[in-house]
């Protein structure tokens, strides 16, 4: 069963409800880090504690979500061995699997509706890293994390 770490802040809070109830519904195994309402927040420590996660095996992917997605996906890179991508769009979906192995996914839920978020969730769950010459590059990504 596959397990799906959520973090979000008070703009990401109901995309993040619908989506924790949907993929439930789908049989994947949830771990909710919150927000757990609309009421302003800060978003490091909900998206950091998802990618922590990822990071400890306890998830096998990380989903933050933002107004933008972009603070989001920053905080979530912060934690060593996540490779968090922002995803706006299907093409940036499959491309953060097949060629950067992403484990965590960052969508801004004041820049896609909600049907096109659940298609870049879709996807991006869906979605096999390719390997080949894109290891020896996330290989890398990995090892530029070795000098901080």
């Amino acid at each position: 069963m596959t397990t799906i770490a959520f973090g979000a802040d008070h703009a990401g809070f109901e995309l993040k409800e619908h989506l924790v109830r949907r993929l439930g519904e789908q049989g994947f195994e949830i771990i909710d880090h919150g927000t757990d309402s609309t009421d302003s927040v800060d978003y490091p420590a909900f998206c950091a504690a998802a990618a922590r996660s990822v990071r400890d095996g306890a998830a096998d992917f990380g989903i933050v979500i933002g107004g933008s997605g972009q603070g989001e996906q920053l905080a979530a890179n912060k934690v060593r061995g996540v490779r968090a991508a922002l995803c706006n769009c299907l093409y940036t979906a499959r491309m953060a699997r097949e060629h950067n192995d992403a484990n965590v996914l960052s969508v801004g839920a004041r820049v896609v509706g909600l049907g096109l978020a659940e298609e870049i969730v879709d996807l991006f769950l869906a979605t096999d890293f390719e390997g080949g010459r894109h290891a020896r590059r996330v290989a890398q990504l990995g090892e530029l994390e070795a000098d901080f």
